[in-house]
Protein backbone atom coordinates (compact mmCIF):
# COMPACT_ATOMS: atom_id res chain seq x y z
CA UNK A 1 0.00 0.00 0.00
CA UNK A 2 2.90 2.23 0.90
CA UNK A 3 4.90 1.52 -2.15
CA UNK A 4 1.45 2.07 -4.59
CA UNK A 5 0.73 5.46 -2.50
CA UNK A 6 4.80 6.32 -3.61
CA UNK A 7 4.61 5.55 -6.62
CA UNK A 8 1.80 7.86 -7.71
CA UNK A 9 4.15 10.84 -6.86
CA UNK A 10 7.30 9.23 -8.12
CA UNK A 11 8.83 7.51 -5.36
CA UNK A 12 10.39 4.41 -4.30
CA UNK A 13 10.94 2.56 -1.21
CA UNK A 14 14.81 1.81 -0.50
CA UNK A 15 14.56 -2.25 0.21
CA UNK A 16 18.15 -1.78 2.11
CA UNK A 17 16.62 1.01 4.36
CA UNK A 18 13.16 -0.32 4.83
CA UNK A 19 12.55 -2.54 7.57
CA UNK A 20 9.50 -4.30 8.57
CA UNK A 21 8.39 -5.20 11.72
CA UNK A 22 5.73 -5.34 14.83
CA UNK A 23 5.57 -3.01 17.22
CA UNK A 24 6.23 -5.26 20.06
CA UNK A 25 9.36 -6.53 18.60
CA UNK A 26 10.48 -2.44 18.26
CA UNK A 27 12.86 -0.38 15.52
CA UNK A 28 15.84 1.12 16.01
CA UNK A 29 15.94 5.16 14.35
CA UNK A 30 18.01 7.96 14.68
CA UNK A 31 20.13 5.98 17.53
CA UNK A 32 16.77 5.42 19.19
CA UNK A 33 14.71 2.46 19.87
CA UNK A 34 10.74 2.40 19.77
CA UNK A 35 8.89 -0.42 21.17
CA UNK A 36 5.97 -1.28 22.88
CA UNK A 37 6.04 -2.86 25.97
CA UNK A 38 2.65 -4.56 26.98
CA UNK A 39 0.85 -1.74 25.10
CA UNK A 40 2.68 1.01 26.37
CA UNK A 41 5.32 2.62 23.96
CA UNK A 42 8.87 3.63 25.13
CA UNK A 43 11.40 5.54 23.02
CA UNK A 44 15.13 4.29 24.63
CA UNK A 45 18.57 4.65 23.16
CA UNK A 46 19.41 2.48 20.84
CA UNK A 47 21.40 -0.83 22.27
CA UNK A 48 23.75 -0.19 19.06
CA UNK A 49 24.41 3.00 19.53
CA UNK A 50 25.16 3.02 23.57
CA UNK A 51 27.28 -0.05 22.67
CA UNK A 52 29.23 2.05 19.99
CA UNK A 53 29.36 5.36 22.41
CA UNK A 54 30.94 3.33 25.55
CA UNK A 55 33.45 1.78 22.43
CA UNK A 56 34.27 5.03 21.45
CA UNK A 57 35.33 6.01 25.24
CA UNK A 58 37.20 3.06 25.69
CA UNK A 59 39.61 4.21 22.97
CA UNK A 60 40.19 7.47 24.10
CA UNK A 61 40.75 6.42 27.51
CA UNK A 62 43.33 3.97 25.85
CA UNK A 63 44.89 6.40 23.23
CA UNK A 64 45.23 8.65 26.03
CA UNK A 65 47.04 6.56 28.97
CA UNK A 66 49.70 8.65 29.90
CA UNK A 67 47.88 12.27 29.97
CA UNK A 68 47.31 13.97 32.91
CA UNK A 69 43.86 13.35 34.59
CA UNK A 70 42.29 16.68 33.63
CA UNK A 71 43.17 16.81 30.42
CA UNK A 72 41.11 13.66 29.94
CA UNK A 73 38.56 14.74 31.66
CA UNK A 74 38.26 17.94 29.35
CA UNK A 75 37.79 15.10 26.60
CA UNK A 76 35.74 12.78 28.06
CA UNK A 77 33.15 15.03 29.47
CA UNK A 78 32.29 17.39 26.37
CA UNK A 79 31.08 13.99 24.96
CA UNK A 80 29.50 12.84 27.81
CA UNK A 81 26.98 15.81 27.99
CA UNK A 82 26.39 16.12 24.20
CA UNK A 83 25.10 12.24 24.14
CA UNK A 84 23.21 12.85 27.66
CA UNK A 85 21.44 16.01 26.26
CA UNK A 86 20.65 14.01 22.98
CA UNK A 87 18.62 11.26 24.97
CA UNK A 88 17.66 13.34 28.58
CA UNK A 89 14.19 13.47 26.73
CA UNK A 90 13.58 9.74 26.19
CA UNK A 91 13.15 6.78 28.97
CA UNK A 92 17.01 6.76 29.40
CA UNK A 93 17.78 6.96 33.57
CA UNK A 94 18.70 3.15 33.04
CA UNK A 95 20.99 3.55 30.27
CA UNK A 96 22.54 6.49 32.06
CA UNK A 97 23.53 4.32 35.30
CA UNK A 98 24.59 1.86 32.94
CA UNK A 99 27.33 4.33 31.09
CA UNK A 100 28.33 5.60 34.33
CA UNK A 101 29.15 2.78 35.62
CA UNK A 102 31.45 1.46 32.63
CA UNK A 103 32.98 4.35 32.23
CA UNK A 104 34.20 4.07 35.79
CA UNK A 105 35.64 0.72 35.08
CA UNK A 106 37.61 2.09 32.41
CA UNK A 107 38.66 4.72 34.65
CA UNK A 108 39.75 2.96 37.54
CA UNK A 109 41.59 0.04 34.99
CA UNK A 110 42.75 3.66 33.59
CA UNK A 111 44.15 4.78 36.93
CA UNK A 112 45.90 1.20 37.77
CA UNK A 113 47.46 1.01 34.75
CA UNK A 114 49.72 4.34 35.16
CA UNK A 115 50.87 3.27 39.10
CA UNK A 116 51.73 -0.48 39.01
CA UNK A 117 53.80 -0.11 41.82
CA UNK A 118 51.10 1.56 44.21
CA UNK A 119 48.54 -0.56 46.39
CA UNK A 120 44.54 -0.11 44.91
CA UNK A 121 43.73 1.80 48.05
CA UNK A 122 46.72 4.70 47.47
CA UNK A 123 45.15 4.89 43.41
CA UNK A 124 41.77 5.73 44.60
CA UNK A 125 42.42 8.43 47.00
CA UNK A 126 44.35 10.07 44.28
CA UNK A 127 41.94 9.88 41.26
CA UNK A 128 38.72 9.00 42.99
CA UNK A 129 36.78 11.22 45.59
CA UNK A 130 33.94 9.72 47.70
CA UNK A 131 30.73 11.64 47.42
CA UNK A 132 27.59 10.57 49.35
CA UNK A 133 28.82 7.02 48.73
CA UNK A 134 29.86 7.35 45.42
CA UNK A 135 33.35 7.53 43.71
CA UNK A 136 33.86 10.16 41.50
CA UNK A 137 36.85 10.64 38.95
CA UNK A 138 39.05 14.10 39.72
CA UNK A 139 41.93 15.78 39.36
CA UNK A 140 43.37 18.81 40.43
CA UNK A 141 45.41 21.82 38.72
CA UNK A 142 47.05 25.19 39.97
CA UNK A 143 45.71 28.08 38.15
CA UNK A 144 47.17 31.35 39.46
CA UNK A 145 48.02 29.53 43.01
CA UNK A 146 44.80 28.64 43.20
CA UNK A 147 43.99 24.29 43.59
CA UNK A 148 41.28 24.15 41.11
CA UNK A 149 39.72 20.73 40.90
CA UNK A 150 38.05 19.12 37.67
CA UNK A 151 35.47 16.55 38.31
CA UNK A 152 33.89 13.83 35.67
CA UNK A 153 30.42 14.79 34.14
CA UNK A 154 28.22 12.48 36.26
CA UNK A 155 25.72 11.19 32.78
CA UNK A 156 23.86 8.80 35.60
CA UNK A 157 22.73 12.14 37.71
CA UNK A 158 21.51 13.84 34.28
CA UNK A 159 17.85 14.36 35.21
CA UNK A 160 15.10 13.09 32.66
CA UNK A 161 13.13 16.53 31.39
CA UNK A 162 9.33 15.02 29.17
CA UNK A 163 9.25 17.56 26.56
CA UNK A 164 5.53 18.87 26.88
CA UNK A 165 3.34 19.52 23.71
CA UNK A 166 2.29 23.16 23.06
CA UNK A 167 -1.32 23.55 22.53
CA UNK A 168 -2.63 23.82 19.46
CA UNK A 169 -4.65 26.63 19.47
CA UNK A 170 -1.67 28.57 21.68
CA UNK A 171 0.19 31.32 18.99
CA UNK A 172 2.06 34.41 20.49
CA UNK A 173 -0.01 37.14 19.12
CA UNK A 174 -3.17 36.04 21.31
CA UNK A 175 -2.79 37.92 24.30
CA UNK A 176 -5.33 35.16 25.91
CA UNK A 177 -1.95 32.98 25.82
CA UNK A 178 0.85 35.03 26.39
CA UNK A 179 0.76 33.81 30.34
CA UNK A 180 0.67 30.38 29.10
CA UNK A 181 3.17 30.63 26.75
CA UNK A 182 6.13 32.89 29.31
CA UNK A 183 5.36 29.85 31.62
CA UNK A 184 6.79 27.54 28.99
CA UNK A 185 9.80 29.86 27.71
CA UNK A 186 12.38 28.08 29.28
CA UNK A 187 15.22 30.68 31.55
CA UNK A 188 18.64 30.63 30.94
CA UNK A 189 20.87 30.20 33.83
CA UNK A 190 24.25 30.60 33.14
CA UNK A 191 26.38 31.94 30.58
CA UNK A 192 26.64 30.20 26.96
CA UNK A 193 30.77 31.70 26.67
CA UNK A 194 33.10 33.03 28.90
CA UNK A 195 32.93 36.86 27.92
CA UNK A 196 28.90 37.17 28.00
CA UNK A 197 28.20 39.48 30.75
CA UNK A 198 27.09 37.91 34.02
CA UNK A 199 23.22 37.27 34.51
CA UNK A 200 22.19 39.88 37.25
CA UNK A 201 18.42 39.43 39.22
CA UNK A 202 15.78 42.16 38.24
Amino acid sequence: MIADFLAERGLTLSEEKTHITHINNGFDFLGFNHRKYKGKLLIKPSKSNTLLFLSNLRELIKKHATIPVNDLIKLINPKLRGWANYYRHCVAKQVFGYVGHKLFYSLWHWAVRRHPTKSKTWVALKYFINRKGQWQFHGWQKVKDMDCQFNLFQIAKVPIERHVKIRSAAIPFDPQYQEYLARRKSKRQARNAWNEPALTAL
